[in-house]
């Protein structure tokens, strides 16, 4: 077994090497129809003559400015000491050169190549002949080597027998290769420590995956979702709750946060294992981090309002004054007292109405406030990442021209509107949502239509009808045009936020520009204040945001109302899960008293 104390021997001791490791935006994916590794990152390994000894003593260190892993280094040397007068000399174009063509870098492409194709089995041929052939081995050989042996757990069985023969020779050779890098004293990051974890469950020890995951915090390597998610997920399969949760724990104490795939392992060994307490814990980590769930998900939560224990659960008579404050508290929509009435449930999957009643138990959905400063906080640390990404000077100029032209009622994606349904872009539709808009808005008042200046210089925008819109919305101040080289949806974005009101867009802004706001403030944003349209026969077709909130919702009566990501489109109308007991209609007249 490997335990905390099994690598600290191995790496402590004298050597005179150590690597220096940067991370370089290079990534290692691997998909199958059964499983979707989290990707791994690819690792230069530098190398410097120091005692290996002298640098243990060191932590690593993350700089949150650049996000770079670094190793600390003592006073008494520096990286330029450990450099050889040749590596200064060279060019950095020949020293590349020289470092490709060497056996380590044809290797490693090689590797690269492999992983790239999943192919194990040649990249433990030429790991194999790499050992003969005496050519050293870095922490990025070694982590392809681990990604590629630990991606054969999630290989299907329905395979033929050589290749099920080679993926079952890469689980076996995955520690061995694992203990050569120790003694090659190449130091792991936490892409080792992740393979090396799948590499556990695959041979369904999940103990081992786990104490894996605590011997990062010994080498200073803060642990990530994916580095959690073999233990935590083969605790699950295993039927071992009280690890399981044991792993939760841990997660919380490092700030790594579960999403749906991991909160829904553990709601479903939760319902395996009759852990009503987590149950209801789980369903509401739900409301606050997933919101609306996957069908899989979905049909747990079913499963477990079918079943007799949610049935035996329960209380008849509680004290309705917590449960009001509790509401109170939540902002609505969750009182977080347990779970209400007795016996068993109805359940149906069922729709919303427009204005938010249950079609299923005829009860109103509530719309869950956001706190205000919420909105200035979210503003300011938008405005902050898009000077990062664009020009400065150009959004703080756009920044500007909004204090002087603002508020308005609404702002427009000029350039998603304008091609809604169209192979050209179209001044007219974006005309009639502006009128539209215009129409609606309680002062009349013209929306802010945000284009690129390609928009509004070349193509449609010469056409002299089009030239006249863009001259009047000019005029009325109600037009932005976005700088050559700029992304315009940090622009929109910017300025519906901080002018609190509706954006008209049919982008579903899930894109990496909008992970990098990285904060569970957005999607409720975007709720209350997306319009969305539709074109058709019948013209152009503006869906307002709904009057109430699409999140998990526990009613002050004990019902329940799950949104699924089913029908997530703006002409099919969602899908919910609704769970409510008879038993409790009796006491619903309390809550008027």
């Amino acid at each position: 077994m490997l335990r905390g104390s099994y690598l600290a021997p191995s790496l402590i001791g004298t050597s005179p090497f150590f690597s220096f490791l940067t991370k370089i935006p290079l990534r290692l994916n691997y998909q199958n129809s059964c499983c979707t590794y989290r990707p791994l990152l690819h690792y230069h390994t530098y190398y410097f003559t120091k005692p290996l000894a002298d640098i243990m003593q060191n932590r690593f260190s993350m700089d949150s400015r650049i996000g770079f892993c670094i190793l600390a280094l003592s006073k008494k040397s520096t990286i330029h000491e450990s450099l050889t007068p040749a590596t200064n000399t060279v060019s950095n174009k020949a020293n590349k050169k020289a470092r490709r063509e060497s056996p380590e870098g044809v290797l490693r492409h090689r590797l690269d190549m492999c992983s790239k194709h999943g192919d194990v089995v040649e990249a433990l041929r030429l790991y194999d002949e790499a050992r003969s052939h005496g050519t050293p081995l870095g922490q990025h050989h070694y982590n392809v080597l681990l990604y590629l042996c630990s991606s054969c757990s999630g290989v299907k069985s329905s395979i033929d027998g050589n290749t099920a023969n080679a993926l079952n020779l890469g689980l076996k050779r995955g520690f061995e290769i694992f203990q050569q890098m120790v003694t090659d004293k190449v130091v792991p990051s936490e892409a080792t420590f992740t393979s090396l974890a799948r590499l556990a469950v695959a041979k369904e020890d999940p103990e081992k995956a786990f104490d894996l995951v605590k011997q990062m915090k010994c080498f200073g390597i803060p642990p990530k979702l994916r580095s959690y998610e073999p233990a935590l997920l083969g605790f699950c399969k295993k039927g071992n709750a009280d690890k399981a949760y044991e792993v939760d724990v841990h997660m919380k104490e490092s700030g790594v946060v579960p999403e749906e795939p991991e909160l829904s392992a553990l709601l479903k060994l939760s319902v395996d294992v009759n852990r009503v307490d987590k149950v209801y814990e789980m369903l509401h980590r739900l409301r606050v981090s997933v919101r609306q769930v996957t069908e899989s998900t979905t049909k747990i939560i079913e499963d477990w309002f079918h079943s007799e224990d949610a049935a035996e659960v329960g209380e008849l008579n509680w004290d309705v004054r917590k449960v009001r404050d509790g509401i109170v508290r939540g902002g609505g929509g969750w009182h977080g007292q347990g779970w209400l009435g007795s016996g068993k449930w109805k359940v149906e999957r069922t729709q919303m109405d427009e204005t938010g009643v249950c079609r299923c138990c005829n009860e109103r959905l509530v719309c869950i406030d956001i706190d205000p400063r919420e909105t200035e906080n979210f503003a300011s640390s938008l405005s902050n990442l898009a000077c990062q990404r664009e020009v400065r000077a150009d959004f703080s100029k756009f920044q500007e021209w909004l204090d002087r032209h603002g508020p308005f009622d609404a702002v427009i994606d000029g350039a998603n509107v304008g091609l809604v349904n169209q192979q050209n872009f179209s001044f007219y539709q974006l005309n009639t949502v502006v009128n539209r808009l215009r129409q609606m808005s309680p002062s009349k008042r013209m929306p802010l239509v945000i284009l690129h200046k390609s928009r509004v210089s070349g193509g449609p925008a010469l056409n002299p009808n089009n030239k006249k819109l863009l001259d009047m919305w000019k005029k009325s101040g109600a037009l932005y045009a976005t700088p050559p080289g700029s992304n315009d949806d940090w622009y929109w974005l910017y300025a519906a936020v901080s002018c609190k009101c509706s954006l008209v867009t049919n982008d579903e802004m899930r894109d990496h520009l909008f992970q990098l706001l990285g904060t569970s403030f957005f999607p409720r944003w975007k709720e209350k204040h997306q319009i969305r349209l539709s074109v058709s026969r019948d013209g152009v077709k503006l869906h307002m945001p709904p009057p109430y909130s699409i999140v998990i919702q526990e009613s002050q009566n004990g019902s329940w109302h799950v949104p699924t990501i089913t029908g997530d489109d703006v002409e099919v109308p969602r899908q919910w899960l609704c769970a409510t007991r008879t038993r409790v209609k009796s006491l619903h007249s309390l809550f008027s008293q």
